[in-house]
């Protein structure tokens, strides 16, 4: 007589360990992982699973940034300032006083004329003592005016170099006058381009990170901020006022960064 197989009872009943022909159960330790398991992450808000709900090893997950354990974000290296753009480079740009002096020096002669032809016309036929008085005035006037001007032109000219470029990147002025220098790589630069403010024209320098050029002091921020709405830019170097042509300027940066920035 033949015997049938023995089925395993149903009703979720399991063989009890240690009868013949049975293989032993595996016993898992209650805190073993599978192979290749992690912890997931916390959820968002910064909570953290309570320390009696932890299994045994499980450490906490760094948070965000700005909290223990995380990294903290990457700040830009300062540029370099020195008070004076060194003038070994291979091509330096300086202030010129005579185009300047010509240009505004003519201007200010042409008012002047201008303010003074009408009110001599007025007390030409007058009291001779109310044409001295008028005319001791306006010499004053013109005086104080040209002493300020030609003050002005002494700082712009007496500063050094305002522009000096080279293979690896650009020194420019931070002030138009006796302020500080920055150094720039050309990787660092976004831009260079032109703009014109009444009689003068100036190249722009736009750094990729403002904040690269943010240890220049409350002065220069104040003068950078005022550029900034004007230009673009708080860097700045003047063209046309300038000891070379606007032409061999622009040459001169587009030749240097070769490629490594926009020119325009």
């Amino acid at each position: 007589m033949t015997v049938p197989p023995q089925q395993p009872p149903t009703g979720g009943w399991t063989q009890p360990s240690g009868q013949p022909g049975w293989p032993p159960q595996q016993q898992v330790p209650p805190q073993q992982m599978p192979p290749g398991w992690q912890q997931p992450p916390p959820p968002p808000g910064g909570w953290q699973q309570p320390p009696s709900a932890q299994p045994g090893g499980w450490a906490p997950q760094p948070g965000q940034p700005g909290q223990p354990g995380w990294p903290p974000p990457h700040q830009p290296q300062p540029a370099p300032v020195v008070k004076r753009i060194p003038e070994d480079q291979p091509f330096t740009v300086r202030p010129s006083a005579g185009k300047r002096g010509l240009v505004f020096g003519g201007l200010f002669l042409f008012l002047m004329l201008l303010m003074a032809c009408p009110f001599g016309l007025t007390v030409a036929d007058g009291d001779d003592d109310a044409l001295l008085i008028f005319g001791f005035g306006l010499g004053i006037v013109g005086l104080v005016i040209a002493a300020l001007f030609g003050f002005q032109i002494w700082l712009l000219a007496s500063g050094g170099p305002v522009l000096a470029v080279g293979p690896t990147g650009l020194w420019i002025k931070t002030r138009p006058t006796r302020g500080q220098a920055v150094w720039l790589p050309w990787e660092a630069i976004e831009r260079v381009y032109r703009r014109r403010w009444a009689l003068e024209k100036v190249v722009c320098v736009k750094p990729r990170d403002p904040r690269a050029i943010g240890n220049l002091g409350a002065y220069t921020a104040l003068d950078s901020s005022m550029q900034q709405a004007v230009f673009g830019t708080g860097l700045t170097a003047t063209v046309n006022f300038a000891d070379r042509s606007e032409a061999e300027i622009m040459q001169a940066i587009s030749h240097y960064s070769a490629g490594r920035c926009p020119v325009g």
